[in-house]
């Protein structure tokens, strides 16, 4: 897993190092272009500009290539994507070296941009890469130099910018290239430096999420295996209960049938809550649930019809306004109706007497957009970002109905996350909103 992680991230940098490029093209053009026309700089524009198309199109077949290392497998892509980051930082320094010549030599003060590739090349490279770098780009400006020196090659001066004749002044260009070596090592020493502990860090922080993950295995197969034998154990109390209840062992007097009734809600409230954390773990542990193409319109009627009766008991208008358009969904059936209805059950249950909820479900071309709305009693704006955590539920929710698991809310973000879709909130004191999304032929995660 660590060896995808690392080669996934030299494909990032790969391509980051291209597009960098891409913005290197541009500066370069823009500069001869603004140094020629507005500062009165003579260049030798035609060889710069020629040199840029040549960069041009050797980026562009570096970015064909590296759309193919992508289509490569795993093992071809670590080896290759490395030689390719080296080969590419190796390329710019000669590129870097080809627009000093043409612009000035050590008349130019861009001469430092080799610096940022310094730095560039120790966050991508290895320290031993990085320092090869290093070498090389001391070696390639000082032969410019000494070439410049010495008249082996034409001198291209800055006319207009700098004083001509540097060049040729020996101990200003074995200072130069003296202060420029340093700083070249030394911003690599640092880099590196710099880097390598960033890397520890990562290395660190990316083990300790493995021992988390691995944590939380550990706890969801506890808490499947405890919950199992206390709905089992439940179950029997429940059957126990239901046996008395009935009667079928003698008349009960008012008071037990009271208490027989009471511990049989409770039962049946604790069923609910293991029956739910099992869903739940369950989900997380396998993340596999069946998957069929169904009616989605059918599925919001029948989620709606299951709160029609509590909304009347409690004087509550229940609406919905559902697109016609509406069709198939591919997903697990059983679970969205259970998250649709247990969202509409709170709306119902939050809303005072005589309030409003409404169901709207709209045809977004490739999803739908189902919204649930009340006028109940809202969500602490502060706390709106809790609401989905296990076992959270709203401090005024709390104090409005005593009874609730806090799971409902978690249970529906893993469902419609695992489709694909998102949940969200709008609340305020006058109500609140909830808003999924559904994609309707996507692979269930």
């Amino acid at each position: 897993m660590e060896e995808v992680l690392e080669q996934a991230s030299l494909a990032r940098r790969a391509h980051w190092l291209v597009k960098l490029r891409w913005l290197a093209i541009a500066f370069l053009v823009g500069a001869v272009f603004v140094a020629r026309r507005i500062f009165n700089i003579h260049l030798h524009e035609q060889a710069l500009y020629i040199l840029a198309g040549v960069i041009l199109v050797y980026n562009a077949m570096l970015y064909v290539a590296l759309r193919r290392t992508d289509r490569h497998t795993t093992e071809q892509m670590g080896t290759t994507l490395n030689r390719i980051l080296f080969l590419q930082s190796s390329a710019d320094l000669f590129f870097l070296t080809a627009i000093l010549y043409f612009s000035g030599g050590i008349e130019n003060p861009f001469s430092f941009y080799f610096m940022f590739h310094m730095i560039i090349s120790s966050t991508l490279l290895s320290r031993v890469q990085s320092y090869m770098q290093a070498t090389m780009a001391v070696v390639l400006f000082g032969l410019l130099l000494l070439l410049d020196y010495q008249g082996v090659i034409t001198h291209y001066p800055l006319r207009g910018f700098a004083p001509e004749g540097l060049h040729t002044d020996g101990r200003f260009v074995l200072g130069y290239w003296f202060v420029f070596t340093t700083t070249v090592y030394l911003v690599v020493y640092l880099a590196t430096s710099i880097v390598a502990q960033l890397r520890k860090q990562q290395a660190r922080y990316r083990n300790a999420n493995e021992q988390l993950q691995q944590k939380d295995l550990i706890k969801n197969e506890y808490v499947l295996r405890v919950t199992h034998d206390i709905k089992s154990h439940l179950a029997a109390i429940k059957s126990c209960l239901d046996v008395v209840g009935a009667g079928m062992l003698g008349p009960l007097n008012e008071k037990q049938a009271e208490f027989v009734e009471r511990a049989n809600h409770r039962a049946e409230k604790c069923m609910k809550f293991i029956s739910s954390l099992l869903r739940l773990t369950r989900m997380r542990m396998t993340g596999h649930f069946d998957r069929t193409c169904f009616p989605f319109k059918n599925l919001l009627y029948d989620s709606f019809a299951a709160i029609e009766d509590r909304a009347v008991s409690k004087n509550i208008t229940a609406t919905y306004e559902i697109d016609p358009v509406i069709d198939q969904v591919c997903g697990s059936e059983v679970l969205l109706e259970d998250t649709l209805t247990n969202l509409l059950s709170n709306a119902v249950k939050y809303t005072p007497n005589g309030g409003t909820v409404t169901l709207r479900a709209k045809d977004q071309k490739h999803e739908v957009l189902v919204e649930i709305s009340d006028t109940g009693i809202g969500i602490p704006p502060e706390e709106i970002g809790d609401v989905f955590n296990e076992f959270y539920r709203a401090s005024n929710a709390r104090e409005t109905v005593r009874d609730g698991t806090g799971l409902g809310l978690s249970m529906a973000k893993e469902v419609v996350e695992r489709h694909g879709g998102r949940i969200w909130i709008e609340s305020s004191p006058d109500g609140t909103t909830f808003f999924l999304t559904i994609p309707k032929d996507s692979a269930v995660s």
